[in-house]
Formats: structure tokens, C-alpha cells, sequence
């Protein structure tokens, strides 16, 4: 068998919002948007837009381990969602992947659509002029390396201590940043005139 994406997750098209997401004060849901999203992994939950759903139309709630998949634009990224602290659905920006194999983890596969070799694969399948998207076809027959579980969670891991190692060196760089203009300020304050 083949190892194409299809093989080992559901591909869902976001939810059907027509236009731009409404906001309804008191809605029964939270609509995930790109905005809302990070290649890094973040989602800005507070952020989230409240809105209205039909729920007689049997939505697709997000759920933790679900892989949001950013279909249109110039970056697309996955990236799998550890927690839903909301009734929230995606938009139709993004592609809903939902793991149905246990050979395969959900980290892994948001991990490896972003690596370089499926990011050849998207750019080269691309469609669009004013935008381009990915086709729900395309992304579906994505070829995937599938390694024996153990190896997953160790790249799983691995990435997981590259962000955070990331995220600690732009909070060196920014607090460095922070004591060099505060030691520019204060010979700027001492050279000033006092009269």
C-alpha cells in the first residue's frame, strides 16, 4: 500500500461559512481563522471570533489531536492541535485532518507537512492566480514517510525543543535589545543640556 496522506487521516474542508466569519455576541461556537494561528504551532485562543452554528447540520468540532491544515495563501502549514479549550470549528481557509490510523501521530504528520519535502510537493501542486490554494484531491494523495512509532515521538520531540529553543532565543534577543536602548537612554539623559 501506498503511503499517501489519505491512507492514514480524514481530509475535511473547514466549515462553510459564507463570506467572512459573523461575529454573534453569545454565539454557540468559535470559529479558528488564519489569523488565529502561527507556523510555530500557537494558536491565539483568546482571539478567537465568536459566532453562531447550526448545530442540526452536525459541524466538525474541533478536537484535541486534530491537524488544521492552512490551504489557501502563500504558506501552507499544519499544525496539530494539542488542546480545544472551545466549542470552535476552522474556516474554509483550512483543511481539517483527522488521524484515523494509529500508526500514525498526529504531531508527526503536522511536523512532517512542514518540512521541506512536503512543502516541494504543495508549492509545486499549487493552484490559483490572485491566490493560490491546494486542492483537497492534492493534499490527499501527499506522499508521507510513516516510521515505526517510537522514531515519531522522538522527532516529535525533537521539534518540540527546537521551538522551545527558538522561543528562547528571541527572549534573549529582545531582552539584550531592551538593555541596549535603556544604556542608550541613559548616556542620551547625561549628555543633555540642564539648562
Amino acid at each position: 500500500m501506498s503511503k499517501l496522506l489519505r491512507n492514514f487521516s480524514d481530509v475535511q474542508a473547514g466549515h462553510p461559512f459564507r463570506g467572512s466569519v459573523p461575529f454573534v455576541e453569545g454565539g454557540n461556537a468559535f470559529a479558528l481563522q488564519m489569523r488565529d494561528l502561527s507556523p510555530a504551532g500557537d494558536v491565539a485562543w483568546d482571539g478567537l471570533v465568536r459566532t453562531e452554528i447550526d448545530v442540526s447540520k452536525s459541524p466538525q468540532w474541533l478536537e484535541p489531536g486534530d491537524v488544521v491544515f492552512v490551504a489557501r495563501g502563500a504558506r501552507n502549514y499544519a499544525v496539530c492541535l494539542r488542546e480545544v479549550p472551545k466549542p470552535t470549528v476552522c474556516s474554509p481557509n483550512f483543511f481539517l485532518l483527522r488521524i484515523k490510523s494509529p500508526a500514525l501521530l498526529p504531531e508527526f504528520l503536522a511536523w512532517q507537512i512542514n518540512r521541506a519535502p512536503a512543502q516541494r510537493y504543495l508549492a509545486s501542486n499549487a493552484e490559483g492566480s490572485d491566490q493560490l490554494s491546494i486542492r483537497r484531491p492534492v493534499l490527499e494523495v501527499m506522499p508521507l514517510a510513516v516510521p515505526p512509532l517510537p522514531q515519531q515521538q522522538l522527532i516529535v520531540s525533537l521539534a518540540d525543543a527546537a521551538i522551545h529553543e527558538e522561543r528562547q532565543l528571541h527572549a534573549l534577543i529582545r531582552n539584550r535589545q531592551q538593555q541596549l536602548d535603556a544604556l542608550a537612554l541613559a548616556l542620551f539623559s547625561q549628555e543633555s543640556p540642564t539648562n
